[in-house]
């Protein structure tokens, strides 16, 4: 794949083309999913809702930067008595984050029945516990802000599940409904549950496709009435603030019997219509698509050198950093981070490490071997985390993810024998590597934080996934961030001052040259490079518990975050970081 780009300045993503040929786009992508339909007046709907939004939206600049960072949280994952949650994530973000980052993914404020917020009542309402529309808009006065756009499936509290049951013509087929007797075989399935789950309607009992949950009912985009209803949802979410759409869970959208009824064609020509469809509303808005599933198949939703989705997850970066640190071999992650190249200045990729769901270990399918996969379940286990996947008909379990916080995956709470300031170090390595990788860095607020095992909110929610969905008292949370050697306080000053660092480094730009040298198992190196202004970087990375050597190429480096001078020859200390930076 191809590593060099065009340089480093601030991309504005309004499409190229003219009104009249997205038009033109968006008729031949409606032809494409409703050949049998009014596809004329199903064009027109949409072009009508576009225009219309367009005269409400203002367009502003677009693209990225090496200046760029991105916070994932709940809105209410810090509190305070008597303060609406969205008033006290503003204040922490004010006092504590500033610009330490600029974009801020705000996960499901609306009301919800299960999921922790993904099983949607109402798209367009915020929970009133926690603030209003009025607060997400002031938040994007401040930093460009993330909206979860979960249009696969729908609470069955929600209108549009309701209004199907009880015979609503405005809501006939909104959801999908199939016969129990239906061969659903094929269907990709990542856990236990029933795909089907029976419901109560005006017309007596049907069987409703839930792909995740009895309470997460399957919207049917093969109803043209939905794919309007949405993308106006969407719309609706740009007009309130957002910059960026995360489309959830976005692979299952289409279903066809007899497939697997994921990643199919027509789930990719809607993204891509919706594209068109920003295009004209408000084309400095980027699409993120969720996809945790394996390589090749997460990076098809770039589409055509990113005429699909502007960003995609580097779902491969948690496990194998994760096996890096754990195995003192990074070959794995340097094999795999040579495979992720420029694609071209519409795309690129968001660098995680955790988030508010487990670790993914589908996307290392192929890449890691079985023993090794297993090598990381055992681990998750033994630092008191779980597994979770679907087990299979002989009793092997398909492995979907792991339970548990980056912290913890990285250093056994159960071993006293580790310093907490070498946990520290291995910590702040995993952090950094998302800093240095071609794309934006991503954090997960509890993550930044230093946040351990959550093992009492899992007892009382019997979610694994809870171990890493924790909240925080704001007054409680100060008082640590301003406690020294506290580990909060720790982790939290050492990541802001990376953070800050590296908004200062061009050849961190999302869209410069990248290299992905290789030094051997115990270094993981990135060199970066940008042309205006010109500048190179090694980022360097030990991943063992011992000194590493790595060799410079020829001139005076300077390491942007000791201040210090190496060449040639260089010792690099156990779980070090250095960014070094070409002397002139």
């Amino acid at each position: 794949m191809n590593t060099d780009s065009p340089g480093n300045a601030l991309l504005h993503h309004a499409s190229p083309r003219t009104l009249d040929a997205i038009k033109d786009s968006i008729r031949r992508r409606v032809e494409f999913l409703y050949p049998d339909a009014a596809s004329g007046d199903i064009t027109t709907q949409l072009i009508t809702l576009a225009l219309d939004y367009s005269k409400r939206i203002a367009t502003c600049a677009s693209g990225w930067s090496h200046r760029d960072a991105l916070l994932i949280t709940y809105a209410d994952t810090i509190c305070e008595n008597g303060l609406a949650p969205l008033h006290v994530l503003d204040h922490f973000l004010s006092t504590h984050i500033g610009d330490a980052v600029t974009l801020v993914h705000l996960l499901p404020f609306f009301p919800f029945s299960s999921d922790d917020g993904f099983s949607v009542i109402d798209y367009r309402e915020v929970r009133p516990e926690l603030g209003s529309w009025s607060d997400i808009l002031k938040l994007a006065t401040k930093y460009r802000i993330v909206t979860d756009a979960v249009v696969n499936h729908v609470s069955k509290h929600s209108r549009y599940m309701q209004g199907h049951c009880a015979g609503d013509p405005d809501y006939e087929d909104f959801v999908i409904t199939l016969d129990p007797g239906a061969n659903t075989r094929q269907v990709l399935r990542t856990r236990n549950l029933p795909l089907l789950h029976p419901n109560v309607t005006r017309r007596g009992l049907e069987y409703f496709w839930t792909t995740f949950s009895p309470d997460q009912v399957d919207l049917n985009f093969k109803n043209p009435k939905v794919l309007v209803e949405m993308t106006s949802v969407l719309l609706f979410y740009i007009q309130n603030g957002a910059s960026v759409l995360r489309l959830d869970a976005i692979p299952y959208l289409w279903k066809e019997i007899g497939t697997s009824c994921a990643h199919l064609p027509q789930t990719h020509e809607i993204i891509k219509l919706w594209r068109d469809i920003i295009d004209i509303a408000a084309p400095h808005v980027l699409l993120l698509t969720e996809t945790n599933v394996p390589h090749d198949e997460n990076l098809s939703y770039f589409g055509n050198a990113g005429n699909e989705a502007q960003i995609i997850y580097n779902f491969t970066l948690p496990p194998l950093l994760l096996w890096s640190l754990h195995s003192g071999d990074a070959s794995p992650l340097t094999q795999s981070a040579r495979t992720l190249g420029y694609i071209s200045p519409r795309a690129t990729y968001l660098n995680i490490t955790a988030t508010h769901d487990g670790i993914g270990m589908r996307p290392t399918e192929g890449i890691l071997r079985e023993s090794q996969r297993d090598e990381l379940c055992e681990l998750a286990r033994r630092h008191g985390g779980d597994i979770t996947g679907k087990t299979n008909p002989d009793g092997s379990l398909s492995v979907y993810e792991l339970n548990i916080t980056y912290f913890d995956a990285i250093n056994n709470p159960n071993d006293t024998t580790v310093p907490l300031s070498v946990q520290i170090d291995r910590f702040i390595l995993s952090q950094a590597v998302p800093m240095a990788l071609m794309g934006i860095p991503a954090f997960y607020l509890p993550s930044l934080l230093g946040s351990r095992n959550a093992a009492g909110l899992v007892a009382q929610t019997g979610h694994p996934r809870s171990i890493n969905r924790p909240s925080f008292d704001m007054s409680s949370l100060t008082a640590e961030l301003a406690a020294p050697g506290n580990l909060r306080a720790v982790v939290f000053g050492r990541l802001r001052a990376l953070l800050r660092i590296r908004s200062g480094l061009d050849a961190f730009h999302p869209d410069a040259a990248q290299e992905i040298i290789d030094q051997g198992p115990s270094l993981f190196l990135v060199r970066r490079e940008s042309r205006k202004p010109a500048q190179t970087i090694i980022a360097a990375h030990n991943v063992t518990a011992r000194s590493a050597a790595i060799a410079l190429p020829a001139g005076r480096w300077h390491d942007a975050i000791t201040g210090e001078t190496a060449s040639g020859q260089t010792a690099l200390p156990a779980y070090a970081i250095r960014w070094y930076v070409r002397s002139s």
